[in-house]
């Protein structure tokens, strides 16, 4: 893995830590050679982060990092994540809550 690719990463999943605190959610890496958390790790579709619902640990979004994803810069890149991350978190509370 490239330096700055490792680098960029590595911004990316402290940043992550530090937006999303949330005792709800579980987050999973799976980056290799960085962050690698998740029980079961699969590389095969590239490095991803899997988030769950601690209410519910069958539901499970998985953040693909896709080289799309990997030309913005770590900031913006932690700000769609937390984004996808919230917006995984409302589904589920709206699913568990019956609407």
């Amino acid at each position: 893995m490239e330096t700055a690719l490792k680098e960029k990463l590595e911004k990316i999943v402290e940043q992550v830590n530090v937006l999303m605190i949330d005792p709800d959610i579980e987050i999973e890496y799976c980056i290799p050679e960085v962050a690698t958390t998740a029980e079961k790790c699969d590389i095969n579709g590239g490095p991803y982060i899997s988030v769950k619902h601690t209410d519910n640990k069958y539901i499970e979004k998985k953040i693909v990092l896709t080289d799309t994803y990997l030309k913005e810069s770590s900031e913006k890149i932690a700000s769609m994540i937390t984004f996808t991350i919230e917006q995984f978190k409302l589904q589920v509370d709206a699913n568990l809550m019956g609407a």
